[in-house]
C-alpha cells in the first residue's frame, strides 16, 4: 500500500488533491502556506485536513520504520519465514504488528522459557494437538528429570508453554481486542486510608464508581486518571472473565477428552489471567485515555482559538490596571504600538484606602499620556477597582474594560518579559501584559504558554506532548490567518509565521533595529539566512503598512503582483487606483487571467485582498459592565438573571464569570432546551449572555445557572 491509499483509506480525500498535498509537503511548505497560497493543488482544502494528512503521513512512515526494524528483528533471529514476511510486509496497523512481532520480542525469563529448557515443549506440543492420549498420566512421568520432580509439575509447565503460546496468538488477541472494546467496564474506588482527606473530596463523584469504558466521556476518564495519580483512587479496568474464556476455548478446543479437555482449560485460564487481561486492560485503558486527552485538546484548541481572535481594541493608548488590595494597584500607561511610557502603584482599597488620591492620579494621567481606553485585569479587587474608574468624572468620554489577566503573571516572570524589560520588576510586566491584551490579544497571549490562559479541561492531565503539538498548529493558523505588522511585530509574534520560527524571527527583528523599519517585502531577503523558501513561505503573512507597493500591506503573494500588475495596466490605472476601488475591481475578468499555476480560487482570494487590503479577519471590541449591585455571592438569590461573560468551555458545560468572585457553571444541559452534542456549535468564548441562577452553594462557593428560559 503507497501513502497516498493509506491516507485516502482514512479520509476519502481525492487522490490527485492527497498526493499534491503530500508533495508540497515534503518540500517543507508549511499548512498555512498550503492552506492559503497553493488551493489549486489542493482542492482548496481547509488547514484541519491539510493538517489531517500531514498526521497520516507521519503515521504512514512511522508504520514503515515499525516494519522495517520488526522485519530485520526476526530475521536476525533466523525466524522470519515466506508467509511471516508476508503478513508483516501487508499489515498497516500498529497494534497488529506488534501482535505478530510479540512472540520473538525480547523478553524478560518467562515461565514458559524455564519449562522449554526443562525439556517441556515436546509434551506440550502432544497436548496442543488434543489428539487421544490412553495415559496422560504416564505420558507426563517420561518428562520427568532433575529440574521436574513429578508427573504433574511436567504438566504445569507444558500448560506454561500452552498459556505462552495463546498470548501470543494474534488471532486470540484479536478476538478478546474486540470483546474488551465492546465490553470492558472502568471501576473507581477510594483508597481507605485518604476517604477523609479535604483535597480528596473533589473526586466523591468516583470513590466507588462503574461504568462501560467505551461509554465514559473523555472528563471522567481524565477525572480518574488525575484522582489516582493524587492517590486518592485506585482505578481497573474489568471484564466478565466467564464471558472472556468462552471466547478463548471456542477457538482453542478440539477434543473431548476429558482429561486434556482439562489441561487445556487450565492453561486457557492462566493464559487469559495472567498474560492477556493485563495487557489488553492496559492497552484499551490507553486507547481510551488517548481518545480522552484528543477530546480535550479538541476543547482546548476550539477555547484557545477563540481567545486568540478575540477583537482588538487596536493602536490606541492604554491605562492598564493589575488590582490589588494591600499590594495597591499597579499603574502603567502604554502608547499606540504598546510602548510603556510609565508606571506607578496607587492604594485606593483597604487597607490603606488612599481613595482620593488615587482618583486624582489617575486623572493626571489620563490627560498627562492622552488615554484612550482603560484596561483592567479581572483578578483580585477587580470589581472594586472598575466601581471605582467608573465613579471618576473624565474631561472626555473614557471606555472602560475588564480584561481577562490568565496567564499574566506567567508572562510577568518569563524569559520574554525579562527581556522586553529588564528594568521592571514582575509588577509592572504583568500590569503591561494585561493592557496590551486590550489592544492586540493575540499579539500578547503568543508570548505566554498556552496551558497556562487556563481555557481548556485537564491540560495538565493529557498527552503533553500532543497538547503542545496541536496548540502550536492553533496559535499559528490564528497568527497567519490575522496577518503580522513585520515592524511593529514581537519576536514571539514573528516565530508563529509560517516558515520563520524562533531564530528567523531574532534575526528579523536584531536586522530591523540595526537598519530601522522595513520599507518593502523585499527587504526581507536582506535578512542573514532568510532565502527564498522562508521568503515564499512567510512573505505574504507580514504587512507592511505604508509601504511604497500597497500589495506590500495586504495577503497578496509577492509571486502575483506581476499578476496584479497586468490586471491594472489592462484596466489602464495604477495599483494603488486599484486597490479599495469596487467599481475598477468589478472591471476585471478574472478568467482573462487563468493559466496552469493561478486558478479561480487563487484569482478570487485576489480580488477580494484588492477590495480589502489586508483585512483584520477578527470583530470590533463589545463594551460590556456587569451589574454594579452584584458584588458577591451573597448578593445572589435563586430565580435571579444575570449578565456575564462566557470564560471557560469544556465538554460538560461552561464557565461564566458574573463579576463577582466565584464563576458561575452551566452544565450542557441547561444551555439549550433540545440536545446538543457539542457545546461549541451554541456558545463561544467570551460571549455575552444572560442567564438565571437555578442553585446557590454558599460553603462550596458554587453557583448553577441555565440559559434555558
Amino acid at each position: 500500500m503507497n501513502i497516498v491509499t493509506f491516507i485516502q483509506k482514512q479520509n476519502h480525500l481525492p487522490e490527485k488533491e492527497i498526493e499534491n498535498t503530500i508533495k508540497l509537503l515534503q518540500d517543507d511548505c508549511t499548512i498555512p502556506f498550503i492552506a492559503r497560497y497553493r488551493k489549486e493543488a489542493t482542492g482548496n482544502m481547509n488547514e484541519v485536513q491539510i493538517a489531517q494528512i500531514a498526521q497520516l503521513k507521519s503515521d504512514y512512515e512511522d508504520i514503515l520504520k515499525r516494519k522495517d526494524y520488526i522485519l530485520k528483528s526476526i530475521e536476525e533471529q533466523g525466524k522470519l519465514t515466506y508467509e511471516l514476511k508476508t503478513k508483516i510486509e501487508t499489515c498497516y496497523n500498529l497494534t497488529l504488528l506488534e501482535d505478530f512481532y510479540l512472540p520473538f520480542k525480547k523478553k524478560r525469563k518467562t515461565k514458559a522459557d524455564t519449562a522449554k529448557e526443562n525439556g517441556l515443549l515436546p509434551l506440550a506440543k502432544i497436548l496442543m494437538k488434543q489428539q487421544n492420549i490412553p495415559d496422560l498420566d504416564t505420558l507426563a512421568k517420561r518428562y520427568v528429570s532433575k529440574n521436574v520432580s513429578t508427573g504433574n509439575e511436567a504438566l504445569e509447565g507444558a500448560r506454561y508453554i500452552i498459556a505462552e503460546w495463546l498470548n501470543e496468538n494474534e488471532w486470540i488477541r484479536n478476538k478478546l481486542r474486540n470483546f474488551f472494546h465492546k465490553t470492558a467496564h472502568i471501576e473507581s474506588k477510594i483508597i481507605t486510608s485518604k476517604e477523609n482527606e479535604a483535597d480528596g473530596q473533589k473526586f466523591s463523584n468516583y470513590f466507588s464508581f462503574s461504568e462501560i469504558l467505551k461509554n465514559s466521556p473523555s472528563h471522567r476518564i481524565l477525572a480518574m486518571t488525575r484522582g489516582e495519580k493524587d492517590g486518592f483512587l485506585r482505578l481497573k479496568i474489568k471484564v466478565n472473565t466467564n464471558d472472556a474464556l468462552k471466547i478463548m476455548e471456542e477457538i482453542v478446543l478440539k477434543t473431548n477428552q476429558e482429561k486434556i479437555l482439562e489441561q487445556i482449560k487450565i492453561a486457557i485460564k492462566d493464559s487469559f489471567t495472567r498474560l492477556l487481561e493485563p495487557a489488553l486492560s492496559n492497552e484499551v485503558f490507553q486507547k481510551a485515555k488517548l481518545n480522552a486527552d484528543l477530546t480535550a485538546i479538541n476543547v482546548f484548541s476550539s477555547n484557545l482559538k477563540q481567545l486568540l481572535l478575540q477583537p482588538p481594541l487596536g493602536e490606541k493608548r492604554i491605562l492598564a490596571i493589575d488590582p490589588g488590595y494591600k499590594s495597591g494597584c499597579k499603574i502603567v500607561c502604554l502608547d499606540e504600538q504598546g510602548k510603556l511610557l510609565h508606571n506607578d502603584t496607587l492604594y485606593p482599597h483597604p487597607p490603606q484606602r488612599e481613595t482620593k488620591e488615587a482618583v486624582r492620579k489617575i486623572k493626571s494621567l489620563i490627560n498627562a499620556y492622552k488615554i484612550e481606553a482603560i484596561s483592567i485585569g479581572n483578578g483580585t479587587a477587580s470589581r472594586e477597582t472598575e466601581h471605582l474608574i467608573q465613579s471618576i468624572a473624565f474631561e472626555r468620554p473614557i471606555k472602560v474594560f475588564v480584561v481577562n489577566e490568565a496567564g499574566a503573571s506567567v508572562y510577568s516572570a518569563s524569559k520574554i518579559s525579562r527581556e522586553e524589560f529588564p528594568a521592571y520588576d514582575v509588577t509592572v510586566r504583568g500590569a503591561v501584559s494585561i493592557g496590551r491584551r486590550l489592544s492586540d490579544p493575540l499579539a500578547e497571549l503568543v508570548k505566554i504558554d498556552p496551558k497556562s490562559i487556563g481555557v481548556g479541561q485537564y491540560q495538565h492531565d493529557v498527552d503533553q506532548t500532543l497538547l503542545k503539538k496541536e496548540l502550536g498548529l492553533v496559535v499559528s493558523s490564528c497568527v497567519n490567518n490575522v496577518g503580522v505588522n513585520l515592524n511593529t511585530a514581537s519576536k514571539s509574534l514573528l516565530s508563529y509565521v509560517s516558515g520563520i520560527g524562533e531564530k528567523m524571527a531574532e534575526n528579523i527583528i536584531n536586522y530591523r533595529a540595526e537598519h530601522g523599519l522595513f520599507s518593502s517585502r523585499e527587504d526581507l531577503k536582506k535578512v542573514p539566512r532568510l532565502g527564498e523558501k522562508i521568503f515564499q513561505q512567510a512573505s505574504a503573512f507580514l504587512r507592511i503598512p505604508f509601504a511604497e507597493n500597497p500589495l506590500d500591506n495586504s495577503a497578496v503573494h509577492p509571486e502575483n503582483y506581476k499578476l496584479v500588475n497586468r490586471m491594472a495596466h489592462d484596466l489602464g490605472i495604477t495599483i494603488k487606483d486599484l486597490i479599495q476601488n469596487k467599481e475598477n475591481i468589478q472591471k476585471i475578468n478574472i478568467h482573462t487571467y487563468l493559466n496552469s499555476e493561478v486558478g479561480l480560487p487563487t484569482l478570487e482570494d485576489i480580488l477580494q485582498e484588492l477590495e480589502k487590503p489586508g483585512l483584520d479577519p477578527r470583530k470590533q471590541t463589545q463594551f460590556f459592565s456587569f451589574d454594579p449591585s452584584l458584588k458577591s455571592i451573597s448578593d445572589l438569590k435563586i430565580g435571579m438573571k444575570v449578565r456575564g461573560i462566557i470564560n471557560n468551555i469544556t465538554n460538560f458545560g461552561c464557565f461564566v464569570d458574573i463579576g463577582i468572585k466565584e464563576n458561575g457553571f452551566i452544565h450542557i444541559s441547561q444551555i439549550h432546551k433540545e440536545f446538543i452534542s457539542d457545546i461549541n456549535s451554541v456558545v463561544t468564548l467570551h460571549q455575552i449572555i444572560e442567564a438565571k441562577i437555578i442553585n446557590i452553594e454558599k460553603e462550596r462557593k458554587r453557583i448553577q445557572l441555565s440559559m434555558i428560559e
